[in-house]
């Protein structure tokens, strides 16, 4: 199986367990750097509801290997990651995270990268599942990203399956599209339902009352998380697409 970015030389990289710290909780990550010295911009990646796996942290390791210190934090640090084999669990702790919550964890994670030495300043933020939807709903909330890559985040116009909002999810993440601070794309695989095409269709609509750069596109062939080449999700095709858009996207709003 091929994979879109694949770290062939692993000395270019350099990557280690790290903790920073949001409201007084220990936020765990894994943080990946290129191992030349240098100065780089940054790039937070957003886990699946599943938690942190090692391919996220692989995820890491090519964007390093692209020329950025990249930071992956463990969203689920305070309450634990669910057992990815229990769906019921699953859904009950992806949904129980409050939005302010994460959003704040989020902010950390970007400060965090930009003390790191050789950090330039510039932050992008990339999820995907879970993660999409959260990437959407920081570049929203805060002004602490440079450019954001929602890949399939769902649920971004109900809170849950059956609920409009609910505690955690007080706002439909569609209805602070137009408040987006930096330039965002959105990824949504065309036989996907949680996105759908149609969820993209509505999005654009909000998102250019933004006034910033966006783009939504819909990849052919691929359905929900089709870049999890540890998934019978994945789809080489689109997942290789995928890369060269979304890295050619950073580049441009986090390398020029």
């Amino acid at each position: 199986m091929a994979l879109p970015g694949a770290v062939t030389a692993p000395d270019r990289v350099v990557g280690q367990e790290v903790q920073y710290t949001v409201d007084g909780a220990e936020i765990s990550a894994y943080l990946a750097r290129p191992s030349a010295p240098g100065t780089y911009p940054g790039v937070i990646v957003i886990h699946e509801a599943f938690g942190p796996v090692e391919h996220i942290f692989d995820v890491v390791r090519r964007f390093a290997n692209q020329g950025y210190i990249a930071l992956a934090p463990n969203l689920y640090s305070r309450v634990g990651a669910p057992d990815p084999s229990n769906m019921d669990e699953v859904f009950k702790k992806m949904l129980g995270l409050p939005d302010d919550q994460i959003v704040r964890d989020l902010e950390g994670a970007a400060a965090f990268v930009r003390q790191q030495a050789g950090a330039d300043g510039k932050v992008g933020i990339i999820g995907f599942c879970s993660g999409g939807r959260q990437t959407l709903l920081a570049a929203c909330r805060s002004s602490v990203f440079d450019a954001a890559v929602d890949c399939w985040g769902g649920f971004i116009r109900t809170a849950t399956p059956s609920e409009k909002v609910t505690r955690e999810r007080p706002v439909p993440v569609i209805d602070m599209a137009g408040n987006v601070s930096c330039p965002v794309m959105v990824v949504i695989g065309a036989e996907d339902q949680n996105p759908s095409p149609l969820d993209g269709e509505m999005l654009v609509e909000r998102l250019k009352a933004s006034g910033k750069p966006h783009r939504v596109k819909v990849y052919q062939n691929a359905g929900h998380a089709f870049f999890a080449d540890y998934r019978p999700t994945y789809r080489e095709q689109a997942a290789f697409e995928l890369w060269d858009d979304a890295t050619r996207f950073l580049a441009e709003h986090l390398k020029n």
